[in-house]
């Protein structure tokens, strides 16, 4: 062999090892069948990790050389991470603010926002004041509404998360004005802590919530100003609460983040998006 071709073989395992090596995130490599290969790392809104996670599952499927990692934490932290280069593509459950416009956001389905009561709870419903009267402490006993007595437990979403920006929104309050007994993070978090007492009051992702129902978990979702809390309500536009979920990044997509975030959005995953109770966008 030659002098000339062991140095280009020697060149060509250096730079596979340096691209293999890179990690402040992650960047695709091709190879010469043209295959995708290379690691993923996506972050930010808890509402939209599990469902990314399942697309990342089917992804990885179709190409044996891709890893996708899905973390949460937060839609400001899909925001920040996604600037920083830290992760290669942010999990955001709603529009990007005009500060944000830096970022390319990329929708994959949308969502709804309602509350949430334990299933024993007799209220059938609460209307806007009302919850604004709950969540301000101005009522903080069931009694107080025409329900069972038993102190009102708060339960609240922790300052980033696109759920408590969209809840405050909604009903125009700040979240200063809340006095909440709880605290929560994701979804999840809240919807076990409705579902473990009887007089707690949360909000959450109607995906998450529908989904949680229909496992047999103890909660219901109350109508928010007479519309049912379905995700075929977020679907026709009737419901009043809803955001988009979407995939961002700090520049253009290219390469392995351009092939994800387009099946992403395709009717390949457009089976997932339902099963997990979101509204697919797919055409």
């Amino acid at each position: 062999m030659k002098h000339s071709q062991i140095s280009a073989i020697a060149i060509g395992l250096v730079t596979s090892i340096w691209l293999q090596g890179c990690s402040q995130p992650p960047q695709a490599v091709t190879n010469d069948a043209n295959r995708l290969q290379g690691k993923l790392v996506l972050t930010g809104s808890s509402t939209v990790a599990p469902l990314a996670a399942e697309i990342g599952k089917k992804f990885e499927s179709q190409h044996s050389g891709v890893r996708v990692d899905v973390q949460s934490g937060g839609s400001s932290r899909g925001i920040a991470d996604a600037r920083q280069g830290v992760a290669n593509v942010g999990m955001v459950s709603r529009a990007l603010k005009p500060e944000e416009k830096d970022l390319k956001a990329f929708s994959i389905a949308r969502d709804g926002v309602t509350m949430i009561l334990h299933q024993e709870n007799p209220m059938p419903s609460l209307t806007d004041k009302q919850i604004v009267d709950i969540y301000t402490g101005k009522v903080n006993n069931w009694k107080q509404l025409g329900g069972k007595d038993g102190a009102i437990t708060v339960v609240n979403k922790a300052e980033g998360r696109s759920t408590l920006e969209l809840f405050t929104h909604y009903f125009k309050l700040k979240n200063t004005d809340i006095k909440a007994q709880v605290v929560i993070g994701d979804n999840e978090q809240g919807i076990k802590t409705v579902a473990g007492n009887p007089n707690a009051i949360g909000y959450v992702s109607i995906g998450s919530a529908e989904n949680s129902a229909a496992n047999k978990v103890p909660i219901k979702l109350l109508p928010v100003n007479g519309v049912a809390a379905t995700t075929a309500n977020v679907q026709n536009g009737s419901f009043p609460i809803s955001r988009p979920l979407n995939l961002v990044t700090k520049t253009e997509p290219q390469g392995l983040v351009k092939e994800f975030i387009n099946f992403a959005q395709s009717q390949q995953v457009s089976e997932i998006v339902k099963k997990q109770n979101f509204v697919s966008i797919a055409q």
